[in-house]
């Protein structure tokens, strides 16, 4: 394990633990297992509905995500007909199930065309029996596909969250990541998804951009609070294998703490809230209601090629890739597989109780509301401190408190978490993302 010294030492970038395991843990399973034995003994009364749509109208340097760019006119359709056959075999596996978020995400969902919309929501509503007027439902969009009838239809149907992703409003900046965008469409896209009426609205910056300076990056910041967003998530640029940036021997320097901690601040002067190192909250932002979901331990339906799912055992996906070209392999298997392959999880990762802990602990301690510790006896039945001793670790040297009996990451601590996140992880999951076969 990395000592507390070392890791106080490292830039502080090493890995987004939104998820864990990470995908790149996952292997094939064999044999396959069939859906309604994962499911049988999870509880369904609250669970997420994620629908991935694999489409851009571009693909910007940085991505890493299973994505494709400007497929031709008849992927989309193939792709939802496929959806709409995998949803048919999860609904019959799943059994009765209520859920309590649903998301669309990509990719970039809106790339469909107002007819797929149409059909994808239909989907949705028919087969899993959701209304998105009901619950939390959120989709991503980009500039050039956030056309006023699409966002008219989606707010019709329920839609009450939307992301945008702008990364920076430097032009330059953003060209040299390999994305076409002018402010004048990002100010348009943002006015029209206004006027539609969406009570959450939020805005994705990118900081430590080739060409950006810290005064740059403030420039993006305070550009975006003139909209008065909702939300604002900001992220650490990472440059991975396989991406356009990560085939470019390029350097710049490295800026992205100093952005982070001036970003951190400018926002928190503004009013906002920090949820976690990445998320901030106006502060009149809509408080969520619906029915309740907790991501350590509610499970997670994922349908379409790049989605994940979650049962407290079992996470498993289609395979994983980056490469343009293994994309578009993987999304030609998916949409030639046979109904019945649908009804089985082929490619995931069993969870051993150790993980299943270091999940909660992660999912818990990576926000600021922190972990609990009454909460994990209660879930585990054991002492957090004496499970994963690391905890202390924090403790000792700043990294977090505990207030009340639950444990916080402290400034220094939270603007580390891509750091603390991967420390955590477990030894075996440490090797499999480590052997993991890139493509």
């Amino acid at each position: 394990m990395t000592s507390i010294s070392s890791l106080l030492e490292q830039i502080p970038y090493e890995a987004y633990s939104y998820s864990y395991p990470h995908k790149t843990a996952y292997r094939p399973l064999d044999p396959p297992v069939s859906l309604r034995e994962i499911w049988a003994g999870e509880n369904r009364r609250a669970l997420f509905l994620y629908i991935h749509i694999p489409f851009c109208e571009m693909r910007c340097g940085f991505c890493n995500l299973f994505t494709t760019a400007n497929p031709s006119s008849e992927v989309p359709h193939t792709y939802l007909s496929t959806l709409n056959r995998q949803a048919i075999q999860v609904q019959h596996a799943l059994g009765p199930a209520s859920f309590a978020r649903l998301a669309f995400g990509g990719g970039t969902p809106t790339y469909l065309n107002l007819t797929e919309l149409e059909t994808l929501f239909d989907l949705v509503e028919t087969i899993f029996g959701v209304d998105p007027h009901q619950i939390p439902t959120s989709i991503e969009t980009s500039p050039l596909t956030a056309e006023t009838a699409k966002l008219q239809f989606l707010r019709n149907r329920g839609v009450d969250r939307i992301s945008l992703g702008i990364q920076s409003f430097v032009e330059s900046e953003v060209a040299a990541v390999g994305r076409r965008q002018k402010n004048t469409d990002v100010f348009q896209a943002i006015d029209r998804i206004s006027h539609t009426g969406f009570p959450t609205r939020n805005l994705d910056l990118i900081y430590g951009l080739p060409g950006q300076t810290v005064q740059s990056w403030l420039f993006s910041l305070q550009t975006a609070l003139r909209f008065s967003p909702e939300e604002l998530y900001l992220y650490p640029l990472y440059v991975r294998s396989l991406t356009g940036l990560g085939r470019k021997e390029q350097q710049w320097n490295d800026i992205r703490l100093t952005c982070y901690r001036e970003g951190r601040d400018l926002l928190l002067s503004a009013g906002y809230q920090q949820c976690s190192m990445r998320m901030f909250r106006a502060p009149g932002a809509p408080k969520e209601t619906g029915p309740v979901y907790c991501c350590q331990e509610d499970g997670m339906v994922g349908l379409g090629c790049g989605a994940r799912s979650y049962t407290q055992t079992v996470h498993y996906s289609n395979q994983y890739a980056v490469d343009a070209l293994a994309i578009r392999s993987i999304l030609a298997e998916y949409v030639q597989q046979p109904d019945s392959t649908f009804a089985q999880a082929t490619y995931g990762i069993r969870l051993t109780a150790e993980d299943q802990r270091r999940r909660f602990v992660i999912q818990s301690l990576l926000q600021t509301s922190g972990l609990e510790v009454e909460t994990y006896r209660n879930r585990f039945g054991s002492n957090v401190f004496e499970e994963l001793p690391e905890l202390k670790l924090l403790l000792e040297s700043g990294l977090a408190f505990q207030n009340t009996g639950t444990i916080q990451l402290s400034a220094d601590g939270l603007e580390r978490s891509d750091l603390i996140g991967p420390w955590l992880y477990s030894r075996t999951v440490k090797t499999l993302i480590k052997t993991a076969h890139r493509r």
